[in-house]
């Protein structure tokens, strides 16, 4: 059964801290280099100084990014620029959104809470996609310094009479409420009436989770939950991570397509690639007016994908076109990120999964600009453009125990960072 919990969150003092956009940020696996300056120019509060701080000259084993993060965490503490909600509460968070080039809005509604760390063998909380090594191991280090969650595991869940989400329903003005970097506008009210809370804690029992984004965090967690049981016992406060909850059926889910960029092969044979596809594909050049733009570039695979799995195939304007999967190849019910890392990645080209894993091999983008300036510059052999995965196909084969290749999946827009924190040594309790 699922189980979650009210908090304290932990949050910006508002008194002292009163522009939020200057302080909470995009998760942490999509801050670059640019924007975590950006980050640290708007304040000497941005949560980016402890979620994903700058290295420093003379860094070492015990002074490094992971003890600043601590330090500072615990002197805004002490300063009272985080102070921590006084009764456990659940929190609705809401996104109002426009996708990239639509102008048409759309509102993504789900709710903050503690939800309960399962193994997966336990057949309540299910991956969707495998992960990459090195960012679980650099979160683990934040983690153990600073006994901290900072950011949103973000977690399906279905209910498709929307019962539970209908009773976040609020006309009060919100608790937080800010604006991105990308226009999309974040609300959240507080919701601590214990009867409220006890109705949707129990409306959640039955339900099974799926993990939509956030897969690197729910592991770390696991991780530090087995290494604070070493020391701790059965203290739980890590036996909870801090989630958000969306319900799968809501209008408002929207999934990205996460391109493919392969690098490091070498002299690349175009023709010998496409011989290696043509068993289980038919391939269809590109024309030339059908690379005016990368845009209509996948405009075209977005076309094509209406019928039957598709891919785009980019190695230059003159080696462009799209793969259609043939009819005839028995291939089962595979979904096309499968299909596109067993066949054309692994066994056509012969990047392993190893390479792919430790992300020797491959780049991951969302724009398809991009994705031709990555091969027109040189810095790539070839791109795979793919079509967005229809979400109810995320969920059913997550719980059929599947898990699809590592960045297939995008949801759009990110849940920020700063908003609410989950701190383990809160001296007021979960």
């Amino acid at each position: 059964m699922a189980e979650i919990l009210p908090f304290r969150a932990l949050h910006y003092n508002q008194a002292l801290v009163p522009k939020l956009d200057a302080v909470v940020t995009q998760p942490y696996d999509k801050i670059t280099a640019e924007m975590q300056a950006r980050y640290y120019a708007a304040s000497p509060f941005n949560i980016v100084r402890v979620l994903r701080g700058r290295d420093e000259p003379g860094d070492t084993g015990k002074r490094n990014v992971y003890a600043r993060a601590a330090e500072t965490l615990g002197e805004w503490i002490q300063n009272r620029v985080l102070v921590s909600e006084s009764a456990p509460a659940l929190y609705r968070y809401e996104q109002e959104y426009r996708l990239p080039g639509n102008d048409a809005p759309r509102k993504r509604r789900g709710f903050i809470a503690l939800g309960r760390l399962e193994d997966y063998s336990a057949g309540v909380v299910h991956p969707h996609e495998e992960t990459l090594s090195a960012p679980k191991a650099d979160r683990l280090e934040l983690l153990k310094a600073t006994h901290a969650h900072f950011g949103q595991i973000f977690v399906l869940y279905s209910d498709p009479e929307g019962a539970i989400e209908a009773a976040f329903e609020s006309r009060e003005h919100p608790w937080q409420k800010t604006t991105d970097e990308y226009g999309t506008v974040h609300s959240a009210w507080k919701v601590a009436e214990p009867d409220k809370i006890e109705g949707v804690v129990e409306a959640m029992r039955p339900t099974k989770l799926v993990i939509a984004d956030g897969h690197h965090r729910y592991e770390t967690a696991l991780a530090f939950r087995s290494l604070w049981r070493s020391k701790h016992g059965d203290d739980p406060r890590a036996d909870y991570a801090m989630m958000t909850f969306v319900r799968m059926e809501t209008d408002g889910l929207t999934i990205l397509p996460t391109h493919r960029v392969v690098h490091g092969l070498g002299v690349f044979d175009c023709e010998k690639f496409l011989q290696g596809t043509r068993l289980a594909f038919e391939w269809r050049a590109a024309r030339q007016e059908e690379l005016v733009s990368a845009s209509r570039f996948h405009e075209t695979l977005a076309e094509l994908g209406r019928a039957r799995t598709a891919f785009g195939v980019y190695a230059g304007p003159r080696r462009a076109g799209w793969l259609a999967l043939r009819p005839s190849a028995d291939l089962g019910k595979l979904l096309p990120e499968v299909l596109l890392h067993r066949l054309l990645v692994e066994q056509v080209l012969g990047v392993t999964r190893a390479a792919v894993r430790e992300e020797k091999s491959l780049r991951y983008v969302r724009e398809p600009e991009r994705v031709f300036e990555e091969v027109d510059s040189g810095r790539a052999n070839l791109a795979f453009l793919l079509n967005p995965t229809p979400i109810r196909d995320v969920w059913g084969n997550a719980l059929a125990g599947h898990v699809l290749p590592q960045k297939s999946t995008d949801f759009y827009p990110k849940m920020l960072s700063g908003l609410t924190l989950y701190w383990l040594d809160n001296p007021a309790g979960i």
